[in-house]
This record gives structure tokens, sequence and C-alpha cells, in this order.
């Protein structure tokens, strides 16, 4: 174990950081399970190896009801990520990987798109609350591939994409997803359309519809997508909108 409370051990962690931001040209730091040690004890690293990117890892468990599904209200869960980018320093480069989108998500696109919008008509994970520092994933190496300790429905994922890639937020694509899978192009697609539309993590999203079977909601009066199986959806579509990428019940304008 690291007694990151030893004031040594403090010291040679910030000269290595420093040292693989000089020398070796790293720019951004990921914090492997940052509930194990205090969020002051980050932002010393943070604050004396000033990287352009931090995130951490804060892996909680969901609130969970009788039914063995998350509770529509994850706002414990949330607030306990936006307590620790507070605590390092909000103007910083600090952000959290967003677990409560991601355990809504999973449950969500399993026939229960209502669970896309928050008792508040926002979104229900991090991002409705503070999406700047907020950075949402499908999966990862812990969540997927061989640990699979909470995957995603494997059959889709691409729902998963669909809606990180066009939300606000900083998304990141899962390695496996991209090059093992055969997604890269469906994924590059997605990429695209928040690229050339400059969807960016304080963009504003505004929810239209979130029901059992379908979500359709639109992103800076830019985009629009729709998740789930619903097929006519055109009299929700303003006109002049053109569809952009689509896949496995999912559609994007």
């Amino acid at each position: 174990d690291i007694d990151h409370l030893n004031l040594r051990v403090q010291k040679e962690l910030v000269e290595w950081l420093n040292w693989l931001k000089a020398d070796i040209g790293f720019d951004g730091w990921r914090f492997d399970f940052a509930k194990g040690y205090s969020a002051d004890v980050a932002k010393i690293y943070i604050d004396r190896s000033e990287p352009s990117f931090a995130v951490a890892e804060i892996w909680t468990s969901l609130a969970y009801g009788g039914d063995g599904k998350p509770n529509l209200n994850q706002d414990q869960h949330r607030q306990e990520l936006v307590n620790w980018v507070d605590k390092v320093g909000s103007k910083g480069p600090a952000t959290t990987f967003d677990f409560t989108t991601k355990g809504i998500l999973n449950v969500a696109v399993e026939g229960e798109l209502w669970r896309l919008r928050g008792t508040d008509g926002k979104a229900p994970g991090m991002i409705g609350w503070w999406p700047a520092k907020a950075v949402t994933f499908v999966d990862n190496h812990d969540t997927g591939s061989t640990q699979h300790m909470w995957p995603f429905p494997s059959d889709r994922v691409m729902q998963g994409y669909a809606y990180i890639l066009t939300h606000p937020g900083t998304p990141c694509i899962f390695y496996d997803h991209f090059f093992d899978w055969g997604l890269k192009e469906e994924i590059d697609r997605l990429v695209s359309v928040r690229t050339r539309h400059g969807i960016h993590n304080e963009s504003k999203l505004q929810i239209i519809e979130a029901d059992a079977d379908l979500y359709l909601a639109e992103i800076d009066g830019k985009v629009i997508v729709k998740l789930g199986p619903r097929y006519d959806v055109g009299n929700l579509i303003p006109g002049g909108f053109k569809v952009a990428a689509h896949g496995n019940d999912y559609a994007v304008w």
C-alpha cells in the first residue's frame, strides 16, 4: 500500500509525474481507485504537476430498489462525483468518469429509456449537473473486456455511443469496441457528427421525449439523436434535419 499522507511519498510521486510530463510527453493523468485516498491528496498531485487534463475513477454502487434495478433518483451517486471535483478544484483540469450515466444507460437501453430523463427534466447522470467535468463512457477495462464486471448490453453498445457522442460531457471510446468489435466505422460516423457540429462538453441538451421505447433529444439546436425501437418519429423531427448516422435502434440527424 502507498501512504499518500507521507510527505516523502507525495514529493517523490510529484517528481515522477513531472518527469513523465517533461521527459516522456504525457499531459494528462488518470487517477485509479480515487476513492482510496482523499481528494486533498489528488489536489496536491494535480496542482504540483499541472496536467492539461486529469480524470478520476470513483466507482461506487448506484442506489437500487427492491426490484434490483437502479432507482430513478441517483442524486447521491452523482453528488459524490461532483464533490470530488469541487475539493480538487473546480477551475483546474480535474474531471471524473461519469459512472452515474454509465449505470443508468446500462439499464435504460433494455426497454426503459424513460430513465434518461431525470425528475428535473435533464440528463440523470453527472452530465445533467456538471457536464464540463463529466467524462462519459460505455465500457472500460474493468466493466467490460475480460474482467466483465459491469458490462454494457453487448447487442446495444452502439446505442450507448449514440448517446455519449452526441451529448455534453467528454466522451471516451473503449479500445475493444473500436478495434476488436468491428464498430470502428459506426463509431467514426458519430464522432464526425460531433466534430462537424462542434458539440462540446457544455453543449445544451433538450430532451424531447423519453418513453420506454423512445428517447429523443436535441443538442445545441444542431443535432437530434434517437434511441430505441420506435420507428415512426417523423412528426417529432423539425424540418431541415437529415439522417447523418443510424444503426440498430438508433439514429442521428
